[in-house]
């Protein structure tokens, strides 16, 4: 049909422009952050791009819902703008009538949508975690470049390495300066690994050399060893199983449905509900008058937007923390938005074909 097949077209050029603009702006702002956090110290410098990677596919389905709903507004608040609204409203074309192109556009949006959501989602997330955990979960001796001075985060101990050994995780010709409270030594190895145990991180050095120098005493103690051990952390080992709902998959939410499980639940279906909603909504939001300067509809219809994903997120908070439950919650929210939904468009709808009807009788009546 002529009307599906040009509403369509609109609405699939609109929204490839408007996914265009908005993941090139958030990619952007999430480089910034990654570049951020990685000068801060939070991720590794090398693995820059693939965090920005895991961050864009976390964002995405924000995205894509967005890119929807302003498509949506754009593409129909345009055909306002130029009267093409008018002619369809006169060839008997309601406004429920877009309800079918724009689902049957939309359908492959919200498959993919669904697959982000609920699979790619908790997936990003699990990957991130684990690069920061990694980065984190890095020793004080790894951090060292060859040829150069490091100290530790607390600032007891100076490390020094000439190189990297040939196996990953070990140092050749270790340097480390050591200082606590009065006391000084410096301990020279052939090579170094650092060992993670419940009772903490140990340092192991091979054959080598240890000098100690205490200040109130004034002594000084030489040994050689061929194998030490030094506790540099005393904190044990995180757990990485223990993973945050946003990382478990969501039939490991459905397997274990605590408050927290069920509160991410809550914002997965949400987002993927919200989407299906607001491509509704945004049908109603459309409407504009010709004569009226500006685009107050898109405007109004943003603010509407950002209300919707902040009850979302609302939702998810009260679930998370035992207040209410999943099933009431997304049956209510997002049922009430649905038909919320429906009644602009039936009240946008009839209202036009009133005020149609009203000046085709003033013209009949006119001519009379």
């Amino acid at each position: 049909m002529l009307f599906d097949s040009t509403v369509r077209k609109e609405l699939a050029r609109s929204f490839g422009a408007t996914l265009v603009v908005i993941l090139t702006i958030v990619m952007t702002m999430m480089l910034i952050r990654t570049l951020g956090l990685a000068a801060n110290g939070s991720v590794s410098p090398q693995d820059v791009a693939l965090v920005l990677g895991f961050n864009a596919a976390g964002q995405l389905p924000l995205m894509l819902a967005l890119s929807l709903f302003v498509a949506v507004v754009l593409s129909l608040g345009r055909m306002y703008r130029d009267s093409e609204m008018a002619i369809w409203f006169s060839a008997g074309v309601g406004l429920d009538r877009f309800i079918r192109p724009v689902l049957r556009m939309a359908w492959p949006v919200y498959a993919g949508l669904g697959v982000l959501v609920l699979v790619v989602w908790p997936w990003v997330n699990q990957q991130t975690a684990e690069i920061k955990t990694r980065y984190e979960q890095r020793s004080d001796l790894s951090r060292v470049a060859p040829g150069a001075f490091q100290s530790s985060s607390d600032g007891s101990r100076v490390f020094f390495i000439e190189r990297n050994g040939d196996s990953a995780g070990v140092a050749r010709n270790v340097f480390l300066l050591t200082t606590k409270k009065d006391t000084e030594s410096v301990t020279t190895a052939h090579s170094g690994h650092i060992e993670n145990s419940a009772q903490g991180r140990t340092l192991v050095l091979d054959v080598g050399h240890r000098n100690e120098h205490d200040a109130k005493s004034n002594e000084n103690n030489r040994m050689q060893f061929e194998r030490f051990r030094l506790l540099v952390d005393d904190r044990p080992a995180p757990n990485t199983s223990a993973l945050p709902p946003k990382a478990i998959d969501t039939l490991g939410l459905l397997r274990d449905p605590t408050a927290a499980n069920m509160g991410e639940l809550t914002w997965r279906m949400g987002l993927l509900l919200g989407g299906i909603n607001l491509s509704l909504l945004g049908i109603g939001a459309a409407a504009t008058n010709p004569r009226r300067p500006g685009n107050w509809n898109l405007l109004l219809a943003l603010l509407g937007f950002l209300v919707y994903f902040n009850l979302v997120n609302l939702s998810q908070a009260w679930v998370s923390a035992g207040k209410v439950h999943i099933v009431p919650t997304l049956l209510t929210l997002h049922g009430l938005a649905l038909g919320g939904a429906l009644a602009l468009i039936w009240w946008r709808d009839h209202a036009t074909v009133t005020r149609w009807r009203a000046a085709r009788r003033a013209v009949q009546g006119g001519q009379a």
